[in-house]
């Protein structure tokens, strides 16, 4: 004869209960759905030239755009190589888009997620890093169907500086 504990153990295996984290419905969001594709991404980072690629796509159940940057092939040798993953969400209790930064700076700088708001045809995300705030603006503009990405930062004088100035131009949408 089975032990009932033995039975009970495989009942609540094999039937649970309730799932205790159940994956959330899909995010949409139409504002942030106009960068998902393929970009050119060029300007200045730290006043010198930029040539960037970028992809954005859904991933995890269409809860993240996740938004691969690095340094296009064609950009010329003497520029610095450059490689991330943003990925963007948004936060519906706290009523704030969320923004994760992982590239090739390493694990110090990834442990900072940077908080945002919407403002009209904008996104402002404020990153709390340890040697200083940090800024980054992704401004939508709708006419030419091409983004712009500010990035600013607190210098030791407390003054706000540039950082980046980049735009994005479609390749192709997904």
């Amino acid at each position: 004869m089975k032990s009932p504990f033995i039975l009970l153990c495989l009942l609540i295996v094999l039937f649970p209960a309730s799932s205790p984290a159940q994956a959330p419905a899909t995010w949409k969001d139409d504002f942030v759905d106009h960068m998902a594709g393929t970009w050119k991404m060029e300007g200045q980072v730290m006043g010198r030239p930029a040539h960037h690629e970028l992809q954005a796509e859904w991933v995890l159940n269409h809860q993240f755009l996740r938004i691969h940057e690095k340094t296009s092939a064609d950009a010329p040798a003497s520029e610095s190589r450059y490689e991330a993953m943003w990925f963007l969400g948004y936060d519906a209790v706290s009523e704030r888009y969320v923004l994760h930064l992982l590239d090739v700076f390493g694990t110090r700088y990834s442990e900072t997620l940077g908080y945002g708001v919407r403002d009209g045809e904008a996104i402002r995300f404020v990153f709390e890093y340890p040697d200083g705030p940090f800024h980054t603006t992704y401004r939508r503009l709708a006419e030419k169907d091409s983004w712009q990405w500010r990035m600013e930062q607190k210098d030791k004088d407390g003054n706000w500086t540039s950082f980046a100035d980049l735009r994005l131009t479609r390749l192709s949408k997904p």
